[in-house]
């Protein structure tokens, strides 16, 4: 999509931010990966033998550069963790690949970055208790499955209830809401649920995947958000985060609204937030 190379423009256009802070990621181990996916699954991926099926499943044709795409995103992912916990936010410009199950891709998510960055730090034990807060449109559905059997990290999803995936996974947490849901009901439920979390879960790290397919104008979405509101959201989340002194690392998710500048407007939105609540 355009809004991966559009986005970075744009906030050195305005100043947010400057190219100094951007990185590129290398290439995650395979023990990195393997934390959170099936082996089999992985290297049917990375070889390319992966049945039409299950690529019909992904949306996207097998290639190695996706391939590649995929592995770099996960890396940011896990590199972000190391900013994060030295200096309390890190954003990846792309990654939010919560679809991707641990032994398949589907809905353009083949590996799921969170969850390998999730994994990460509690085997190299610099988390005891994760967060993973998905406030995308859609349910975090391969993220719930990866985490199913690992009660250090706690799934959170606020997710559209008919909104795809039509059959939901688990979460520890799951808040459905109703089609057409606006800005006021969307964020005091986000603010009941965060001090609910803050009190259940206690984390020490969270991973935020920001997706701004909640606008109203989501062609994929079916809630009824405006871009203040997913400003407020944003800016609700890093203050919960930046007054409990807890990392969060922050994947940009989903965002398919007609017009493109709605798109990276509101991705700059939360990376502008990001700037003034942490520094």
């Amino acid at each position: 999509m355009h809004k991966y190379e559009l986005l970075p423009q744009q906030l050195l256009h305005e100043g947010t931010c400057t190219p100094e802070n951007f990185f590129e990621p290398g290439m995650p181990s395979e023990d990195d990966i393997l934390r959170a996916h099936d082996s089999k699954y992985f290297h049917a991926l990375k070889e390319g033998r992966l049945t039409a099926r299950e690529m019909r499943k992904v949306g996207f044709p097998w290639s190695a550069e996706l391939v590649l795409r995929e592995l770099r995103i996960a890396q940011g992912t896990i590199e972000g963790c190391h900013f994060a916990l030295e200096h309390g936010v890190a954003m990846n410009i792309a990654g939010g690949t919560h679809h991707a199950y641990s032994n398949r891709g589907e809905a353009f998510c083949m590996l799921n970055d969170q969850a390998i960055g999730a994994h990460y730090l509690l085997a190299h034990r610099l988390a005891k208790r994760i967060l993973i807060l998905d406030l995308d449109v859609h349910q975090g559905n391969g993220t719930a499955e990866i985490f199913s059997d690992v009660p250090e990290v706690f799934t959170f999803s606020m997710h559209g209830r008919a909104n795809y995936p039509f059959r939901k996974e688990v979460s520890d947490l799951d808040v459905a809401l109703d089609p057409g849901t606006p800005d006021a009901t969307y964020l005091e439920l986000l603010a009941e649920n965060l001090q609910a979390l803050e009190e259940q879960v206690q984390p020490d790290f969270v991973f935020y995947l920001s997706g701004v397919d909640i606008l109203e104008s989501d062609k994929l979405g079916t809630l009824g958000c405006s871009l203040e509101g997913c400003r407020r959201r944003d800016e609700m989340v890093f203050k919960w985060c930046h007054r409990q002194q807890i990392p969060v690392q922050c994947s940009m998710g989903g965002g398919y609204s007609p017009q493109l500048r709605t798109i990276v407007s509101a991705h700059a939105t939360t990376y502008r937030l990001a700037d003034q609540v942490f520094y």
